[in-house]
């Protein structure tokens, strides 16, 4: 049995899960917090541990890989899984609270964040960050420096069903803009009453996507207003828009779909845009949906595959740890080949070390488009003040699909809000206090 976390109380046990992939799921986990929660119960680490926190797959299975490091360094290691939707406010409050963990995880729109309001410890060896995937030096530096080290690599592909694809005519998806949108009105005029692309409307992913495979710069001035009513941002919104004003998508939130990979399994969707996650359930649940009826290839371009968004997670060392060599050695055995590979076995999302890819298990047909992906990101605006712009693009952006504004009126709302979040920054840069 593994145990997960430590309770300040006994009214409530914490549910031990069998120590298998199946069993050790993030139902079982999400359980286990809501139960605590319910009690009372607060967490409370191994004050003779080392404390690590992550969100989401990545925080949940991440005790399975602690048994190994601990043998082999007698270091005990105390995870904490946390929800996206509490993650960042946790971590801030936590920072200013001097309760931080030693070891967390950061998506990669997070690092500079953290990085400037001193949270994080400059990565000090430069062996952590030498023998990466190229592409994803970027998620874990800001302003020229390492904070953390990329870890968990997770760029968008396109899943898509080939039975329903081989009823129109069609043996994959398309390639570039015109002929994917081309093959969903074909695959909707043959089944009206389904819809073709899984899209959600509080998704961020699809719209940047497109947005950097136009090549839009989403900011300007030295990054200190938005560039939203530019050529290239108006084409990618433009074309966001069709696929839904075509009936292809529906505008609704993933609030409103309790379970999407059901949908896609029974036919609701054809085309899923997912992170290699999805590969996860596809094997987990494959009585649902077997692996001939259903393929993966890269996201589709104006003009042939392009970029596409992701997210990067990284890990990191607080400033505040009181033992940061045993922190960084978590850092460095988490981050190695090894455990990287064991990690993509667990939850399917890709390593960023570029010797893991060498290995047989990572020339699964499966994962080539991702690798390919991987070469290719969106490339994104060095400034903390980005995470919540994209918030706020997506939130209007909703806003134009569902008739509330025009294509001019949501590209001018774009820009007024992403330049009221900046306008510290505009201060400052005009102060000469930041280049």
């Amino acid at each position: 049995m593994l145990a997960l976390h430590r309770q300040t109380c006994q009214e409530t046990p914490m549910i031990q899960p069998a120590f298998t992939p199946d069993a050790f799921s993030r139902r079982a986990v999400l359980a286990a917090s809501l139960a605590l929660a319910g009690s009372g119960c607060v967490p409370r680490a191994d004050a003779g541990a080392v404390r690590l926190w992550a969100m989401s797959y990545e925080g949940d299975y991440s005790p399975m890989l602690m048994p190994v490091f601990t043998r082999q360094t007698g270091i005990d290691v105390d995870v904490q899984s946390l929800p996206w939707t509490a993650a960042h406010e946790k971590l801030l409050t936590a920072h200013a609270g001097g309760a931080m963990p030693d070891v967390m995880m950061l998506p990669a729109g997070w690092v500079g964040e953290f990085a400037i309001v001193g949270a994080l410890a400059p990565v000090g060896d430069p062996s952590l960050v030498s023998g990466l995937v190229p592409a994803t030096l970027d998620s874990g530096r800001y302003g020229g420096v390492h904070y953390a080290v990329p870890w968990s690599v997770a760029p968008q592909a396109q899943f898509y069903r080939r039975d329903l694809l081989a009823e129109s005519g069609f043996a994959k998806p398309p390639a570039d803009w015109s002929g994917w949108r081309d093959m969903g009105r074909a695959l909707k005029r043959r089944r009206p009453d389904e819809w073709v692309f899984l899209m959600p409307l509080n998704w961020w992913d699809m719209l940047f996507t497109l947005a950097g495979q136009t090549g839009a710069a989403m900011l300007r001035d030295n990054s200190t207003r938005g560039n939203f009513t530019s050529p290239a941002f108006a084409e990618a919104l433009g074309f966001y828009k069709s696929l839904y004003d075509d009936k292809l998508a529906p505008a609704m939130l993933s609030t409103e779909l309790q379970d999407p990979f059901a949908a896609f399994a029974q036919g609701q969707f054809a085309i899923y845009p997912r992170s290699p996650a999805m590969l996860l359930d596809l094997h987990r649940r494959r009585a649902e949906i077997g692996p001939d009826r259903w393929g993966v290839v890269r996201m589709p371009g104006p003009r042939g595959p392009a970029a596409a968004s992701g997210v990067s997670a990284t890990l990191a060392v607080s400033s505040q740890s009181r033992r940061p060599q045993d922190a960084w050695a978590l850092v460095r055995y988490m981050t190695s080949a090894p455990a990287e590979l064991h990690f993509q076995r667990l939850i399917g999302s890709l390593p960023a070390r570029a010797s893991a890819w060498d290995d047989p298990q990572m020339q699964a047909p499966v994962l080539q488009p991702f690798r390919d992906q991987l070469e290719q990101p969106v490339a994104t605006p060095d400034v903390v003040e980005w995470e919540r712009i994209r918030i706020e693009v997506q939130l209007v952006a909703e806003r134009l699909v569902r008739g509330q504004l025009t294509m001019a009126e949501a590209m001018r709302t774009m820009n007024l809000r992403a330049d009221a979040i900046l306008a510290k920054r505009r201060q400052l840069v005009s102060a000469g206090r930041l280049a």
